[in-house]
């Protein structure tokens, strides 16, 4: 029988000691061989097992010691070593009878993990010796970018461009990232990190889903949505049914979403008159909230019927474009 050669690659992202159990086998039953004295090297020598670190000629020496005590091991690093599985597959595709070799995966990345990264990635930009314009940011100075990218997100889910929406969420994730760790560098009782933002959201989501978390009947949609908003009322002390709601978004967007809300709520407050209006500009908009009151009624989204209209004048505007001739 053959030698056996195992590389074992591992998650970096994880706790070094924790590998499957073919893994600590492996590494108990033949000479553990590493390009690193890491964190995996120092777990496994403190499980009891010898590792030996080789920073030249790795192929030879697992080679010899599978050949000595009829397997090896080689503890890959955080990239995988791949260059090394390169070379030793085509040295034992020439000399077959040399070793078996195999391929095992003691760990790998749990969902979430490039997260991880991302964090670390941040971390390294907005501290002492990384990006000055980041760390030159602050909350109010990167405003405006969050609300672009939430922008150009929304434009790539109303094209229907996944790929696009990928890549914009992956910008809006850099927006929430560098937030968080401008925050970390508040005052002290201000500050809070990353994992602040992510622990509150996992309490609130596992809160508000009892019919997920809690064994209660899920029913109806529209009966998990109130439930919702009945828990969301609960842990909000608000005077006002129209507390919440951020002032900042588009005007139109804005009506509407008052409108909802005194609405669900069964507040009937009629929108003001448009002639009542003692000058022009209150009369527009007591015109336009007339009109986004009736888009409501007729279950319409104003604010993507107005998106709507305007793209499609935006193409009639290019098409006149296109057939005027150039003017000299």
């Amino acid at each position: 029988m053959n030698a056996r050669i195992v590389l074992l690659v591992t998650s970096p992202r994880l706790p070094a000691g924790l590998l499957t159990s073919a893994a600590w086998d492996a590494v108990r039953s033949a000479p553990v061989l590493t390009g690193v004295d890491g964190e995996l090297a120092r777990a496994v020598r403190t499980a009891g097992a010898e590792v030996r670190v080789v920073t030249e000629g790795a192929t030879q020496a697992l080679l010899d010691a599978a050949a000595t005590h009829g397997g090896a091991v080689w503890l890959a690093g955080p990239a995988g070593d791949e260059a090394l599985a390169r070379e030793l597959g085509l040295r034992l595709a020439r000399q077959p009878g040399l070793a078996e070799l195999e391929l095992m995966y003691g760990s790998w990345d749990p969902p979430g993990a490039r997260l991880l990264d991302a964090v670390e990635v941040m971390d390294r930009l907005a501290s002492p010796g990384g990006d000055p314009w980041k760390r030159a940011q602050t909350h109010r100075s990167l405003a405006v970018f969050l609300l672009e990218e939430c922008y150009e997100a929304y434009d790539a889910i109303s094209a229907d461009d996944t790929d696009a929406l990928r890549e914009e969420l992956g910008d809006v994730l850099l927006q929430v990232l560098l937030h968080a760790r401008l925050a970390e560098d508040l005052p002290e009782g201000k500050s809070w990190t990353v994992d602040d933002v992510a622990g509150g959201l996992v309490d609130k989501m596992v809160r508000r889903n009892p019919h997920v978390f809690s064994g209660e009947r899920a029913g109806t949609i529209e009966e998990i949505e109130a439930n919702w908003e009945r828990i969301k009322r609960a842990e909000k002390t608000r005077e006002s049914v129209l507390d919440g709601i951020a002032l900042s978004q588009p005007a139109l967007a804005l009506a509407a979403k008052i409108l909802d809300r005194a609405g669900r709520v069964g507040l009937a407050v009629p929108p003001p008159l448009a002639e009542s209006q003692v000058d022009a500009e209150a009369r527009l908009g007591a015109s336009l909230l007339a009109t986004v009151a009736a888009a409501r009624q007729a279950g319409i989204d104003p604010e993507a019927a107005l998106r709507r209209a305007t793209l499609a004048y935006a193409e009639a505007v290019r098409a006149a474009e296109r057939a005027t001739p150039d003017q000299p």
